[in-house]
C-alpha cells in the first residue's frame, strides 16, 4: 500500500468529554465497521494511542482508505497545546516512514466535512 495522504481528523465530540482510541473503536463497531477507523488518536493531555496497525486500509475519509493514514485528535473545535504538539510528533515519524505523502485535513477531501476544525495546511506550514 502506498501512503500519499496522512490526513487529520476530529473526533467531532465535546471539547471537555476526553474520549479514547477504545470509545471510538466501540463506536465504529457500532456502525458495522470492523473496529476503530484511524490509525492514531490524540486524546486531550497528549497521550497517542494507536488505532487500526498501519498495515490494515484505514476507515476514515471515504476514497481516501487505501492510501492514507489517519490521526484523530479528541475535541470539535479547541485543541490543546499537547494535542498540537502530539501531532506534530505524529506527522514526523509519518513523514519519516512516507516522506511524499501530503498532510491534509479531512474537509481537503471531503467539503462536505468540517473537521478537523483547523485549516491543516496552515498548521503544517507553522510546524516545519
Amino acid at each position: 500500500m502506498k501512503i500519499t495522504k496522512l490526513v487529520v481528523h476530529c473526533s467531532d465530540s465535546p471539547n471537555n468529554l476526553d474520549i479514547s482510541a477504545k470509545d471510538i473503536h466501540l463506536w465504529h463497531l457500532e456502525r458495522g465497521w470492523s473496529g476503530i477507523g484511524y490509525h492514531k488518536v490524540i486524546k486531550r493531555d497528549g497521550t497517542i494511542e494507536n488505532g487500526r496497525p498501519e498495515y490494515w486500509v484505514g476507515a476514515h475519509v471515504k476514497g481516501h482508505n487505501s492510501h492514507s493514514l489517519g490521526v484523530c485528535l479528541i475535541g470539535r473545535d479547541q485543541f490543546t497545546d499537547a494535542q498540537l504538539d502530539s501531532l506534530k510528533k505524529v506527522v514526523i515519524d509519518w513523514h519519516i516512514k512516507y516522506p511524499d505523502a501530503e498532510v491534509v485535513g479531512h474537509c481537503d477531501l471531503d467539503s462536505g466535512k468540517a473537521c478537523p476544525s483547523f485549516d491543516v495546511a496552515k498548521w503544517v506550514k507553522a510546524n516545519q
